[in-house]
């Protein structure tokens, strides 16, 4: 822009509108933005440990009324711990933007008390006259305990506090099922879908949620002879009852698939969350086990993320014992396995715990924490949180150092599909940490070459800078080599990243900026930036 005005540059990038490809026609929310109770758009939403979101405000009216609502899955929501789900409310507030449409407003207390009380009328007929769906809300339980405590408590008060250390027991399992396999190196990270704990067959819980469901379940007709020996012996007050009981629920769940759905019943759950808090390191170890070979059947990962196991994993994670940290990560991964947990188990804080497990001593704790955050990773806002808990600078490192380089690169190529994610690793000086890696041929196997070429193709993809600091890397002639000697899905790959480079380069030769600023004869290129650099985007002088 020169002093005498002559020369003006004008941007303009195109957006598609939103009414171009409207997703929900006449402006209506998708349903994961409604509170499940109030049915309007979600002002402060919150998770709870079963996977739910809501109204902050319709949680505490439930609170204050004793209230648990059942929902129209059927499941039933746990209230016992709430956190603020900021990755919906930004979802919810772009889509209002989007739609044109005015942000949500807090409801007041009042209104949404009138519909909890209707709800309150509307489920309770149904759930006297159901008989095995009653459900007791945790302040009617306590005035009843208070007048009449059971005897059931004797066990849970032993159980349900905070595990300090784990000098209670032997770190060694009795159980002779520890069921450990070592995954082939041959096969490709993300098509593992079994956690390292297991081989293929051949904060804390409330002892009221324990008499809750024995109460619900005592005479449900579909529990079998099987579940309800099951149960006796898990709610035992006996330790080393507990402890046999739970050895035979591992094996039994490990061999038999089919006994992995009939034994995932309500109260067998609900035992199963005081047992994994014990402060016994063999019946914490042997409960998620347990939860584990439950966790492989389709059908049970989002009952067990709605039943509240999720903040349990992630402190046995945290402080459990060497093997418990094992079974906590392949339970976390195999959940993650399911879409529909995977946002819920990043909101609830399973992230940073599974990224410090990578540097774990035990090698099946570093494998399913990686397939954990791998899978986990694939949602964007999980994405983000990973970049922000410093992710980037720890998986570089770890490819750098060849400790667990591949599980590291694919969880990087997971990262640089954000946009936050391809800047930190740009900004970390990814391209020649990866580029070198490439040069160092005879150190690395093909696999880790095949990843490494993955990770600089996700970071090439829609980013200016890339060209600029692969020629600084020298990575063309790296990749020259990669596509003559390396595999088809490394050539692949690196073929286009240089036809990428190459289109870049001629582009920059043809236009001279300096005599098209000097005549202002910018229009001969205006239509082949906007075609060929930014695609959909278009830049005008």
């Amino acid at each position: 822009m020169g002093g005498n005005g002559k020369h003006r540059w004008k941007i303009s990038f195109y957006h598609r509108s939103s009414s171009s490809s409207p997703k929900h026609p006449n402006n209506q929310p998708p349903p994961e933005f409604l509170c499940p109770i109030s049915g309007s758009l979600m002002f402060d939403p919150v998770v709870v440990p079963s996977g739910q979101s809501f109204d902050r405000i319709s949680i505490q009216v439930c609170l204050d009324l004793g209230f648990t609502p059942t929902l129209p899955d059927g499941s039933i929501p746990d209230f016992s711990t709430i956190i603020p789900n900021l990755a919906i409310k930004t979802t919810i507030l772009t889509w209002c933007r989007d739609h044109h449409t005015q942000d949500p407003a807090p409801l007041d207390y009042t209104s949404v008390e009138k519909i909890v009380r209707s709800k309150i009328q509307q489920q309770t007929p149904s759930t006297l006259s159901s008989g095995p769906d009653i459900r007791f809300s945790e302040r009617e339980l306590l005035k009843a305990v208070a007048e009449n405590p059971p005897v059931l408590f004797s066990h849970a008060a032993t159980e349900i506090g905070p595990r300090i250390n784990n000098l209670f027991c032997p770190t060694s399992s009795s159980s002779d099922e520890s069921v450990i396999v070592t995954a082939s190196p041959h096969t490709p990270l993300p098509l593992a879908t079994l956690p390292a704990c297991f081989s293929t067959p051949g904060s804390s819980s409330s002892s009221i949620e324990i008499i809750e469901s024995e109460t619900l379940n005592t005479n449900s007709q579909s529990s079998s002879p099987e579940e309800h020996e099951f149960f006796l012996k898990l709610k035992s007050s006996d330790i080393f009852e507990q402890e046999t009981g739970l050895i035979s629920l591992r094996k039994i769940t490990r061999t038999k698939e089919e006994a992995r759905v009939s034994l995932c019943s309500p109260r067998l759950l609900s035992t199963l969350r005081s047992l994994i808090i014990s402060r016994y390191s063999v019946v914490q170890t042997n409960a998620i086990a347990s939860l584990v070979n439950l966790s492989l059947e389709k059908s049970n990962k989002v009952v067990i993320v709605r039943s509240g196991f999720v903040p349990l994993l992630i402190d046995a994670l945290k402080a459990g014992s060497s093997e418990a940290q094992e079974h906590a990560a392949g339970a976390l991964f195999s959940l993650a396995l399911e879409d529909e947990n995977k946002m819920a188990i990043g909101v609830l804080g399973a992230l940073q715990p599974l990224l410090h497990a990578l540097r774990s001593d035990s090698e099946h704790t570093r494998h399913d924490s990686a397939l954990a955050l791998y899978h986990l990773s694939l949602v964007q806002s999980n994405r983000v949180k990973l970049v922000k808990l410093g992710a980037v600078a720890t998986l570089l490192s770890m490819a750098k150092s060849g400790d667990s380089s591949n599980q590291a690169l694919l969880l990087l190529c997971n990262l640089a599909a954000c946009t936050e994610g391809k800047s930190a690793m740009l900004d970390a000086n990814a391209v020649a940490i990866l580029v070198g890696m490439l040069r160092d041929s005879d150190l690395v196997s093909e696999a880790t070459r095949e990843n490494c070429v993955a990770a600089l193709f996700a970071l090439s993809h829609g980013s200016m800078r890339f060209k600029g600091l692969a020629k600084e890397a020298r990575a063309i002639e790296v990749l020259r080599e990669v596509e003559e000697r390396g595999s088809e899905r490394a050539k692949e790959k690196a073929k286009r990243i240089l036809q990428m480079m190459r289109t870049r380069e001629e582009e920059d030769e043809e236009i001279d900026w300096e005599e098209a600023l000097d005549s202002g004869g910018l229009s001969r290129t205006r239509y082949r930036v906007g075609r060929d650099v930014f695609g959909a985007k278009s830049t005008n002088f």
